[in-house]
């Protein structure tokens, strides 16, 4: 590498690091009971203007087996709350964390940022690589057969331009980068420092009480220390609420009114529809309950990418709760009973916790492709876009919040949050778009979008590609991109720091019979080339 290329990569990490900004922390607090959340052409490519999950079981699942990885407030109140600390707090007592405190309403998209809606690029600016740099670059890559039918798209992420595709506009499936949908909906109805509360309030005799599923899925039941996400130890921001703080408080609270012995009850209403997903197997996602502790896996402690889920997500949760509050001194009578209606307004709130930041959900969901955790965050999308919180109303959210934001609808059609469904389609200059909107100055809300993406060689489902031998090798630390695979599809949509330093976007979308780790190392490779060059 000559003096000059090192100097322009020198830029283009300082430029990746930049895109490290810390993250919103307090905030808002969702609760259940109705409240939602405040405030096939050529490979070779051609230029564009012309319309044209990892392995696991290979059974058309997305990536959680795809990947190479996955005051006490009313109870109902759509009222921002203080935000309790990731761990939750006595209700009206944050621990030490600040935010807004803001009424919480639902933001209106506004037109699309100038220059971000996507044109083809001639490539005449000074800097920007040009098509036929880019042709130059990535034919050889291109060529590999294990590609399949391959679309793409590469984008100047700056300014949005398309600068080179093939089959750019055209709508493939896009596996678990539909979670990039998804999180920038979120990111744009949803103040990022709002957290999800899971809350115990007082049932019509001060012998009943209900537990009110709030819709985190990441209330664990383990003890801190054994908490991992990603394989590593929570820290303070990502460490999910307690179920066993939850009853702890609920106790202290019902000890201090005089009652020693309880009836339990569980509210689920939160959630409308099946909680069955179309493509359903027990294993990549469960039941999807407002109410479910370690995201209903059987074993919490499973680090399998597909772990067996409870047959009662709902059930187990409240269960699990009933045996801790019996660690604390209190009697419960019976079994627990879910609800036949969701909880009063007005009934007093006895203990909450709260999940991360929606922010750091963001993050840890794109980080991990968690299935059950974009499908929990697709519903809080709806909840604030005033829509049914299923499966269905869940994804009219999404596609109208990203319609709002002038995102292309041609060939976007989703039918989940997580990528998992084989209908949804995505175009790669849809995706490429997403990610503008994510780098864009005009939206630092969506900044997460960006710091939750995988980096490659480093962590999440990129964190064992891009090593030593797979050709693509030079491109670790430079590349931050969410994967997707079902059975013969692949994709991979993020950003990569070039030879120059400029920030590209792109998004590369296949489908073939060849196996899914060689697909993969192919797709990677192309990005390496990307991160190779000025491609002037």
């Amino acid at each position: 590498m000559g003096a000059g290329t090192g100097e322009r990569r020198g830029r283009g990490v300082a430029t990746a690091r930049l895109l490290g900004a810390a993250l919103l922390t307090g905030g808002v607090v969702l609760c259940g009971g109705g409240a939602y959340a405040a405030p096939s052409p050529s490979p070779s490519g051609h230029a564009t203007g012309h319309d044209d999950g990892r392995g696991g079981r290979g059974d058309g699942h997305g990536d959680r087996h795809g990947d190479d990885r996955t005051a006490s407030p009313s109870a109902t109140s759509p009222a921002a709350k203080p935000a309790a600390g990731p761990g939750g707090s006595p209700a009206g007592k944050p621990a030490g964390v600040t935010g807004s405190g803001a009424p919480a309403t639902a933001r209106k998209p506004g037109p699309p940022p100038a220059g971000l809606v996507l044109q083809p690029a001639d490539g005449a600016a000074v800097g920007i690589p040009t098509v036929a740099g880019l042709r130059q670059a990535l034919a050889a890559a291109l060529q590999d057969k294990s590609l399949g039918t391959v679309t793409f798209a590469v984008a100047d992420a700056t300014s949005g331009q398309i600068l080179y595709g093939a089959g750019e506009n055209t709508p493939a499936t896009p596996a678990s980068t539909t979670k990039l949908a998804t999180s920038l909906a979120a990111l744009t109805l949803i103040p990022g420092d709002t957290r999800i509360a899971t809350r115990v309030v007082a049932g019509a005799s001060p012998a009943d009480i209900t537990l009110v599923g709030g819709g985190d899925p990441t209330l664990t039941a383990l003890p801190a220390d054994q908490v991992q996400i990603d394989g590593a130890p929570a820290d303070a921001d990502s460490a999910p609420a307690s179920l066993e703080a939850l009853a702890a408080r609920t106790a202290a609270a019902l000890r201090a009114a005089g009652t020693a012995t309880v009836r339990l009850g569980y509210d689920v209403s939160l959630y409308t529809g099946s909680p069955q997903h179309a493509d359903y197997d027990a294993l990549n996602i469960p039941l999807m309950t407002p109410l479910m502790v370690d995201e209903a896996k059987a074993d919490p402690r499973s680090r399998e990418e597909a772990p067996a889920r409870v047959a009662d997500p709902a059930g187990q949760a409240a269960e699990t709760f009933a045996a801790l509050l019996k660690a604390h001194g209190i009697t419960v009578e019976g079994k627990a009973k879910q609800t036949a209606a969701a909880a009063p307004a007005g009934a007093a709130v006895l203990a909450e916790v709260t999940s991360p930041t929606v922010a750091r959900l963001v993050e840890r969901l794109l980080t991990t492709s968690d299935n059950t955790l974009a499908e929990a965050i697709a519903r809080q999308v709806a909840l604030a876009a005033h829509k049914p919180a299923g499966f269905d109303g869940a994804a009219t959210a999404v596609t109208d919040t990203l319609a709002g934001l002038g995102v292309r609808s041609a060939g976007l059609v989703l039918h989940d949050g997580s990528g998992l469904h084989a209908g949804n389609t995505i175009p790669p200059a849809v995706l490429v778009q997403l990610l503008g909107l994510a780098s864009s100055p005009d939206h630092p809300e969506l900044r997460p979008v960006l710091t939750g993406l995988p980096v490659a060689g480093f962590t999440g489902t990129l964190g064992k590609r891009f090593g030593a031998g797979s050709g693509a090798a030079e491109a670790a630390g430079l590349v931050r991109a969410k994967t997707g695979t079902r059975s013969g599809v692949n994709t991979l949509a993020g950003t990569v720091v070039d030879a120059d330093g400029r920030l590209l976007s792109f998004a590369v979308m296949t489908r073939t019979t060849a196996p899914a780790d060689t697909a993969r190392a192919a797709m990677d490779r192309i990005v390496a080339r990307l991160a190779a060059c000025g491609c002037h």
